[in-house]
């Protein structure tokens, strides 16, 4: 594989979320990313979504591009090994990724005696030392109070694991930025981000904790509604619901112009004697706002007012399910130069995705399957960890490491 990040090897202990997309986010820059995992697989290799044979393509969409070993963790040699292959000697080894809280021989201080230099990377539930999921984080932050049609009084938990995805790509940037210090300085170190520490910031990061410590609003549930501008769906002639953004001033005009609303947003600007082209005044009077377009709306189609909307620079879109996007937008379809279709051992051809990035030095890479469990045993065994032959033979006939 090429990439912006060919010749890093980087060694991936993980379950989950957060730490897989870390180490897919490495090998699809061109980093050679290693995972281990027990004999049987780790806690996330039958997780759903499955085929009806119970494969999983959530294992298969977070492990793209990888190497995998298999091998018994619990086993004094299999401990050895994962060590060796964490510690393995190169400018650009000693590396690792984990999420997987083990104190004693696969902690920051124990592996550092063996290679001094090592950056490690870990991704913690609470600052406390709790177990952490997405799941329970959200709830704990004030997210699902302030998500759900307004006037609800129940919680919504959103489906997107939002933390997980920014913890992610924090414990890239993590990683990366630790190894450009090892670069100048030659010292290695440990790395600890919290999950509920990155919802922590971002939170603060949005100014919510502001808008409570400073104003003392404890933001409601505001439906779809665009918060601080205008944004809003609607329901149209033909039974599509759309969702329509003026955050801009380019936005709002374009959507005043198409929909023929001018005379009366006027008109509602000279009774409520502002002016709408401030966001903040268009959030404040939604409503009024809405009961204007929303006659048009339901009077018109998509397809009679979407080349209008794109040609005024109207920000908007369909609702649409995950299946229905899959079939009708392009963007997730092969025009789209961020997928191919790949044969996924196990599963079957289907198209996935590659980088998003887009690096003019390096050029697009393909996206790569994920391996089988431990596919790689043998290689990474010999090339990696050094092992002679006849150990790594012997390896495997004691059940220490298995291969696909």
């Amino acid at each position: 594989m090429m990439g912006v990040l060919k010749g890093m090897r980087v060694v991936e202990g993980s379950a989950f979320v957060a730490i897989p997309l870390a180490g897919m986010t490495l090998a699809q820059m061109g980093a050679d990313v290693i995972r281990f995992d027990r004999l049987e697989g780790g806690l996330d290799h039958h997780r759903w979504p499955v085929t009806q044979d119970g494969k999983s393509l959530f294992w298969a969409g977070l492990n793209k591009g990888k190497r995998s070993i298999a091998i018994d963790m619990r086993h004094p040699r299999g401990r050895e090994i994962i060590t060796e292959i964490i510690c393995a000697p190169g400018p650009d080894a000693g590396l690792f990724l984990t999420n997987l809280r083990v104190r004693g021989w696969m902690d920051h201080e124990t592996l550092s005696i063996r290679r001094p230099d090592l950056v490690m990377v870990t991704l913690l539930g609470d600052r406390h030392g709790h177990p952490a999921v997405d799941y329970t984080v959200n709830p704990a932050v004030g997210f699902p109070d302030a998500t759900g049609p307004e006037g609800s009084a129940d919680p919504v938990a959103h489906v997107l694991p939002a933390w997980d995805c920014i913890a992610g790509n924090m414990a890239v940037t993590g990683l990366l930025a630790a190894e450009r210090h090892r670069l100048r300085t030659g010292q290695g170190q440990s790395v600890e981000i919290t999950l509920k520490d990155v919802a922590a910031a971002m939170l603060g990061n949005l100014g919510i904790i502001g808008e409570v410590a400073v104003n003392g609003v404890d933001r409601p549930k505001n439906g779809n509604a665009l918060y601080g501008a205008y944004g809003q769906d609607f329901v149209c002639a033909d039974g599509e619901r759309v969702m329509v953004i003026g955050l801009t001033d380019r936005q709002w005009r374009g959507l005043v112009e198409v929909t023929g609303s001018g005379a009366a947003i006027a008109a509602l600007e000279a009774e409520l004697g502002t002016s709408l082209a401030d966001e903040g005044a268009r959030w404040l009077h939604r409503a009024r706002i809405t009961a204007i377009l929303a006659p048009w709306f339901a009077a018109n189609r998509v397809a009679e007012f979407g080349a209008a909307f794109d040609k005024a620079g109207v920000t908007w879109s369909l609702f649409r399910s995950f299946a229905r996007a899959l079939a009708e937008d392009p963007d997730f379809s092969l025009q789209n130069p961020i997928f191919a279709e790949i044969d996924q051992p196990g599963i079957g051809r289907y198209p996935v995705p590659g980088s998003p990035f887009a690096f003019s030095a390096a050029g697009r890479e393909p996206p790569a399957p994920a391996p089988l469990l431990g596919q790689h045993t043998e290689e990474i065994l010999a090339d990696v960890a050094g092992l002679p032959g006849g150990e790594i033979a012997r390896l495997f006939d004691e059940g220490i490491v298995k291969g696909a």
